[in-house]
């Protein structure tokens, strides 16, 4: 059997050169007549170390990084195929620190495996999940992810069991699974990751979804800013189909279920379930008023299941090993485990995945390294574009819904962006009115006027233009916002502006120039 070397095609080596290092690598094992095969991995999250290439050894997976195409000649001098020493080895990729320290359960097979081989995924541990799952009542699997405390890692935090149970008591002829992975806020990549890395997983939860609520088809929402993730999703489900996944007889079952790929056009309000729903159905993307909820008449007027795209992909690991073993990670109401994506101004970014409970210190200062420009941190926002900014003096919050939401924050997809002390708190707060402007369908005045107003008004800030009055304008406009518009993009952009606004307050006054000396 030939050796492995595994060169990711994940978009972050991808973007620092990996299908280049991929075909000089080739021709090296052409040229040096090896026995050698290059396999294409997902990556393992560390997105300062790509692109990591690593080599399947008689002592374990040795990895190698960042890699660039000239390096690739010394590795092979240094002896790549046995493990050998070179000044980019990293050793065994799971005793690096960053991965070490994880919980991984969700993204346990992400850079490990080829992510189009069934039989790689199969070797790692997947199908046990839908395997069991045939094996049990519907009710039954329902009862198991209720008892995990999955909860929607999209950003409401709804609990996955119930949107389950509604679907599965609803009576109609058809009903839908939907996978939301129109991941557009900033700082996020862990649904881009999985599609890439690992998207059997994804197919797999989706099957168990349809399995235990009755629905027979699923659509994958992708948006199309993500063509690698495009492309992947869509050569695994045509093998998944070609292996009996999909189809007739799932895995020679009774049961049916098919899926396919839909792809978005980039609109951020997409992202929420309603107006993804409408964008489905080749209708503008607007949102829509609730009731009725989706799993009531969601996808063509029928029961659905929306899910974000990581709940999904937590389903397989529930059913292989239980609901109350995936329960037992986390805190509080947040069970199971969390991907946290670590971005902005900072040394060690990339995913993380871990039960809830971890501070945000801990993961900011600890797993992120602080800062990459090595100035102070100033603000970290958590949750996208609409998460609220926090200070260093709310460090000590833990990572849980419930935490998050006593201090004024959300965790949303779970992004987080750091930035450090040359930040202008009134500037990020502007920021986010516009991206609110911009990106707003228009349905609802709140939201569609709110945040035009917003913007200027904090020009008006900006300028020294009665201040105080425009200050407390803002701070109405945000309430109205929050409280008034038909969904979260309205409703949570007041977060960013009111956190910037109560704990930067110096960046909101007007500032005195110095007098130029005579």
């Amino acid at each position: 059997m030939s050796q492995r070397i595994y060169v990711p095609r994940d978009s972050f080596a991808l973007a620092l050169g990996a299908d280049k290092i991929a075909a000089v690598i080739q021709n090296e094992i052409a040229a040096r007549g090896l026995d050698a095969l290059v396999v294409r991995n997902g990556s393992r999250g560390m997105a300062w170390l790509e692109p990591m290439v690593e080599v399947e050894t008689a002592g374990g997976r040795i990895a190698y990084g960042p890699v660039t195409p000239a390096d690739v000649a010394s590795l092979f001098a240094a002896g790549l195929l046995e493990g050998g020493d070179h000044p980019l080895s990293l050793g065994d990729p799971e005793q690096i620190p960053f991965l070490k320290r994880q919980q991984r359960l969700t993204f346990a097979r992400c850079g490990i495996i080829d992510p189009l081989s069934l039989e790689d995924y199969e070797a790692h541990g997947g199908l046990a999940g839908l395997r069991n799952a045939l094996a049990m009542p519907p009710l039954e699997i329902v009862k198991q992810v209720t008892e995990s405390g999955l909860r929607g890692r999209g950003g409401a935090g709804f609990p996955t069991g119930i949107k389950w149970q509604t679907v599965h008591d609803a009576k109609a002829t058809q009903k839908y699974i939907v996978c939301n992975a129109d991941e557009g806020d900033s700082g996020t990549f862990a649904d881009r990751m999985i599609m890439e890395g690992d998207p059997f997983v994804l197919i797999e939860g989706m099957i168990i979804a349809g399995i235990a609520t009755g629905a027979t088809h699923g659509y994958v929402y992708i948006r199309s800013e993500y063509p690698e993730a495009i492309k992947v999703m869509e050569e695994a489900i045509g093998i998944a189909r070609h292996a009996g996944l999909l189809g007739w007889n799932v895995l020679g079952s009774p049961n049916l279920f098919d899926m396919e790929v839909r792809v978005g056009a980039g609109a951020y309000v997409c992202g929420e379930e309603t107006a993804l729903l409408n964008s489905l159905e080749g209708k503008r993307g607007v949102v829509r008023a609730k009731p009725p909820l989706p799993a009531i008449e969601g996808l063509f007027g029928k029961p659905t299941v929306i899910n974000n795209l990581i709940s999904l992909a937590s389903v397989p690991i529930i059913l292989d090993k239980g609901g109350a073993y995936y329960r037992d990670f986390g805190m509080g109401r947040s069970r199971g485990t969390i991907p946290i994506q670590i971005a902005g101004n900072v040394r060690y970014g990339g995913l993380f995945e871990a039960a809830f409970g971890l501070t945000l210190g801990e993961i900011v200062n600890d797993i992120g390294g602080g800062t990459a420009t090595g100035r102070p941190i100033k603000a970290v926002q958590v949750g996208g574009p609409l998460g609220a900014y926090f200070p260093e003096k709310l460090f000590d919050t833990q990572f849980d819904y419930e935490a998050f939401t006593a201090v004024g924050g959300l965790i949303g997809h779970a992004g987080i962006v750091v930035f450090d002390d040359t930040a202008d708190m009134l500037h990020m707060a502007r920021f986010a009115m516009e991206f609110c402007a911009i990106e707003s369908c228009g349905k609802c005045t709140p939201c569609r006027i709110g945040s035009t107003r917003g913007v200027e008004v904090l020009d008006k800030v900006r300028a020294g233009i009665e201040p105080e009055r425009n200050l407390a304008l803002v701070t109405d406009l945000c309430n109205t916002m929050k409280f008034g518009s038909l969904c979260a993009l309205g409703g949570f952009t007041p977060y960013p502006v009111m956190s910037a606004l109560t704990h930067f307050p110096d960046d909101f006054r007007p500032q005195v120039l110095p007098v130029a000396a005579e």
